[in-house]
């Protein structure tokens, strides 16, 4: 299973009823640059694992964990769905925009432009 799909799965239980998942965005909250300069310790014990559930009518920035970021635990924030993610570049994007500083590999960058596209936003 990839997983994207298996991260829509895990957020099954974050959703309303008829709410449909239009992307999917793994973010962390610590920079991988600055981890990588001062110690992996600081990755293990500070950071955190968010997934962005953009649906057709909410984005939801949820717990993930430590150690996964495939899991979906608790909803953090919520935000309106107008809300501009991006435009994503580089390769860690740093964003404000969700409720907390969140780092966005550029893997998952088409995903910030798919979930901004839908409202026109990108």
């Amino acid at each position: 299973m990839a997983l994207r799909d298996k991260i829509a799965k895990n957020a099954e239980h974050v959703l309303q009823p008829g709410e449909v998942i239009q992307a999917v965005i793994p973010a962390q909250t610590i920079s991988a640059y600055l981890a990588a300069f001062i110690s992996y310790w600081l990755i293990i014990l500070k950071n955190a694992y968010r997934v962005v559930v953009v649906t057709d009518r909410r984005i939801l920035v949820c717990q993930s964990g430590r150690w996964t970021i495939s899991a979906v635990r608790e909803v953090l924030a919520e935000l309106p769905r107008q809300t501009a993610i991006g435009p994503a570049h580089g390769l860690w994007y740093k964003t404000n925009a969700l409720g907390e500083q969140l780092y966005i590999n550029k893997r998952f960058h088409k995903d910030v432009a798919q979930a901004d596209s839908v409202v026109g936003l990108a």
